[in-house]
């Protein structure tokens, strides 16, 4: 079933201009997780927010859930369905108490206490952040407060999370903490992620990868798929997951290595079996 669609979709910021996206068609299925690629300034923000319908196309059509988001009428249930968590929290985050942050939608909705109140709690303990309920966001770290912005976005109940770059000013336990929370969500809750990222090693994790260039998706498939084709990445400026980049590396030593791995273990397991002939799994027995 479909989530999100975009139909051939063009977008500038001023007239005279180039568009940052142009002609742009693509579709996501309800609890798919996919990840979008691309260089700065290729458009994957925009098109990000053009599914939440903070920017309308000039050309074409986004439909959430099949409604147009240039329908006035429904955008606030629009929004309920698709939530966005952009890359600063502190952008994000409104309360002086972690709870109260992940009310704030929901009392400006009139959800009723009861329901309010059981919505908070398991939105917080989603996330992760429960034992910080009574905390202020400003003590916490940073990606403690993202997980605190995604708990106020999942109290919404949406269908699809859009992260824009959520994970961009985090260290590597802090990415990793939000990226389990998020997978979390996918795979539990079947909520359908949209994932923005620079970070090869998180799109290697999804469903499916879409590749942007100059406003327009030049390649589309499963991070195997993509990411087998390690010198068309490089040559739009993006880097590759690291096991994808040894195989490739040793394949051009002269040293035939799979070229669709893209998992640490899996690339251990390939360099193992060259060095022995046994598969790694033999050595286990």
């Amino acid at each position: 079933m479909e989530m999100l669609r975009a139909d051939n979709i063009t977008f500038s910021y001023a007239e005279d201009t180039p568009c940052v996206i142009d002609g742009l068609s693509t579709r996501i299925e309800k609890g798919e997780f996919v990840a979008v690629l691309g260089a700065n300034g290729c458009g994957k923000s925009t098109l990000a927010k053009h599914f939440n319908a903070i920017l309308l196309p000039q050309k074409g059509t986004v439909y959430v859930e099949g409604m147009k988001t240039s329908d006035e009428d429904r955008l606030l249930e629009l929004r309920q369905k698709v939530g966005m968590v952009f890359q600063n929290p502190d952008n994000q985050i409104v309360a002086t108490i972690v709870e109260e942050d992940v009310a704030f939608a929901l009392e400006n909705l009139g959800v009723p206490p009861d329901e309010m109140r059981a919505r908070i709690d398991e939105a917080m303990q989603l996330a992760g952040i429960y034992k910080y309920r009574e905390k202020a966001p400003h003590k916490l770290s940073g990606g403690q407060k993202q997980r605190v912005a995604i708990a106020g976005v999942i109290a919404m109940s949406p269908d699809c999370l859009v992260l824009d770059e959520a994970t961009a000013m985090l260290d590597p336990i802090g990415r990793e903490k939000v990226m389990r929370t998020v997978r979390k969500l996918n795979n539990e809750r079947k909520i359908t992620v949209v994932q923005i990222t620079h970070y090869m090693d998180e799109a290697a994790k999804a469903d499916r990868v879409i590749v942007m260039s100059a406003g327009k998706i030049v390649m589309e498939g499963t991070p195997k798929q993509i990411f087998s084709q390690v010198d068309k990445i490089r040559s739009l400026h993006l880097d590759v997951p690291q096991s994808a980049e040894l195989c490739h590396a040793l394949t051009d030593a002269g040293i035939p290595m799979p070229q669709d791995i893209i998992d640490p273990d899996e690339c251990a397991a390939a360099i193992y079996k060259m060095l022995t002939g046994k598969e790694a799994a033999e050595c286990q027995k």
